[in-house]
């Protein structure tokens, strides 16, 4: 019988941060027991096609979502895949990639919780919410920058692409358990400095932390009640001006219902957790983003049952 894969699923918009979530998770739970996935990869058609039928990347009609699903349920089971690659730097589609599944399978991408045959293969299910307009930003540069787009083509699919996002990528929320929005404190923030609101739903058991409930709205590290899509939530908040004393607290929490977190539960145990580019090019650590990728390796753990 094939062994039961763990499974985290990442959804979000275009250039909401899954990819650089993606890696710090793969980092804690180690890069050799990690196997990462795009859905990206599962479009029906390359750049041009999709110009010349006026049709986006976010509807579900220009995604193999029937395949999606078979190749998920596979993956879970510990079967490998033939799984078709799309390179987004030319636009067109590349040999197919033979893919066995490590012990963990992290799947990234616009449509991993579009329908409910997807959804079930999950243990974890992870939405990216950020600010349309920090989102517009990361798009741009990240378009502008490694797509070969300008800005000007960037912006005008972002304007012809907002009737998707609305009907096709935003309503996954709804399908997660934690909803994850990294967001600027102020205008003038920089990406090294975002805060994050993390929304956890009572969907899986997220760890105790009752020594970081705070009446002080001013607290760094804060938690809340509040309700969510019209549900009740918890709402664990990190600021980017965070202390090493209130993140090294946070870590001590999941390191000791987890113990398999082993050397991560400190942010020296990886150097890779946390980092991102910032907008000059240069490598910056954020506290919030650490903390974001541990509790959610803390999830997948749990779900392993070898902790």
């Amino acid at each position: 019988m094939s062994q039961h894969r763990v499974m985290l699923g990442i959804v979000g918009d275009s250039a909401a941060g899954k990819t650089t979530l993606t890696k710090g998770i793969a980092q804690v739970l180690g890069a050799d027991n990690v196997t990462v996935i795009c859905t990206d990869d599962y479009h029906k058609y390359d750049r041009q096609q999709r110009k010349d039928l006026g049709i986006s990347a976010l509807h579900p009609d220009c995604n193999h979502l029937d395949i999606i699903q078979q190749h998920l349920s596979l993956l879970r089971s510990g079967q490998p895949i033939l799984k078709p690659i799309y390179s987004h730097s030319h636009g067109t589609f590349q040999a197919p990639e033979y893919i066995k599944p490590a012990q963990f399978v992290i799947v990234e991408g616009l449509l991993g919780f579009a329908t409910r045959g997807s959804r079930d293969c999950f243990d974890v299910k992870v939405y990216l919410a950020p600010p349309e307009q920090l989102r517009y930003d990361w798009k741009i540069k990240r378009d502008t920058m490694k797509r070969g787009y300008n800005e000007a083509d960037v912006l005008e699919q972002l304007k012809q692409r907002e009737a998707d996002s609305e009907a096709y990528i935003r309503p996954q929320r709804a399908s997660s358990d934690i909803v994850v929005s990294f967001y600027p404190p102020n205008a003038a923030a920089d990406s090294s400095h975002l805060n994050v609101r993390l929304v956890l739903r009572p969907t899986i058991p997220h760890p105790e932390l009752p020594d970081l409930l705070s009446s002080d709205p001013n607290s760094a590290v804060r938690l809340g009640l509040d309700r969510d899509m019209g549900k009740p939530v918890d709402v664990l908040e990190i600021d980017g001006n965070a202390t090493q004393d209130q993140v090294t607290a946070l870590e001590h929490i999941l390191c000791k219902e987890v113990p398999s977190l082993g050397s991560f539960c400190s942010l020296e145990g990886n150097s890779q957790v946390g980092k991102l580019v910032g907008t000059t090019g240069e490598i910056l650590q954020s506290y919030p983003l650490a903390l974001t990728q541990l509790l959610i390796a803390y999830h997948v753990l749990k779900a392993s049952g070898g902790y």
